[in-house]
């Protein structure tokens, strides 16, 4: 699976309008692609958070490709990218939590 953290910035006091236009739009046409969503809203910075997962059969470059083509994506009205002041996008590597005997033996950091 490929996740990716995408962090927006939103004009100040506009927040709200973001995330309906991106409710509305993005998330039910991400979803119905096969995309995961999880999101949160950083209210006192005029932040949105959110990552987003592809567990496909489709490369995430091709995935990408086809949303951005797609005459649904084009056609959002109101398109929220109208909204941002800045993004930033990182993919995220999983970090296994389980730690074995084996792991642990000769580390004495608590």
């Amino acid at each position: 699976m490929v996740t990716q953290l995408r962090l927006y910035t939103i004009q100040e006091g506009r927040l709200d309008d973001f995330i309906a236009a991106w409710r509305a739009g993005v998330y039910p046409l991400r979803t119905t692609m096969g995309y995961t969503i999880q999101a949160w809203a950083v209210r006192e910075r005029d932040e949105f958070v959110w990552l987003l997962s592809y567990d496909g059969p489709e490369p995430w470059e091709d995935m990408e490709r086809a949303y951005y083509a797609s005459p649904e994506r084009k056609a959002l009205d109101p398109d929220p990218v109208q909204y941002l002041v800045s993004t930033e996008q990182r993919f995220l590597e999983p970090v296994t939590l389980k730690v074995s005997p084996a792991d642990s033996q000769g580390d004495t950091a608590s």
